[in-house]
């Protein structure tokens, strides 16, 4: 069950990103809930990976260069769903951003 509500966490934060941002597409709430899925699967399996491979680069940037990983999974997402859209890699690193923050907001108020 918690599964569930974290994946509807991230649906939901998708979408709120998604409406804010204006270089995000997202055509509605299934693409939404793909989104999230692929990007749970590809926090879990692909981002450790590249974490590993860019360690020194992560060290010597003081681990700014995780936010240009997640940016780099982000736009490999929206190549993958149909119907999830990201204009550049400026606005995939912005969603991130603003994802996780919303995300952190949204798992205060529904996890209680």
């Amino acid at each position: 069950m918690k599964i569930l509500i974290n994946w509807l966490i991230v649906t939901l934060s998708v979408l709120v990103v998604a409406y804010i941002l204006p270089g995000i597409q997202v055509t509605g709430f299934v693409v939404a809930l793909l989104t999230a899925l692929a990007l749970g699967i590809a926090n879990a399996i692909i981002r450790p990976v590249l974490v590993i491979l860019t360690l020194p680069i992560t060290i010597l940037t003081l681990g700014l260069f995780i936010l240009v990983i997640n940016a780099l999974l982000v736009m490999l997402i929206a190549y993958f769903v149909p119907g999830f859209e990201v204009s550049s890699f400026w606005w995939a690193m912005l969603f991130s951003v603003v994802l996780s923050i919303i995300e952190f907001f949204l798992s205060l108020i529904f996890k209680k």
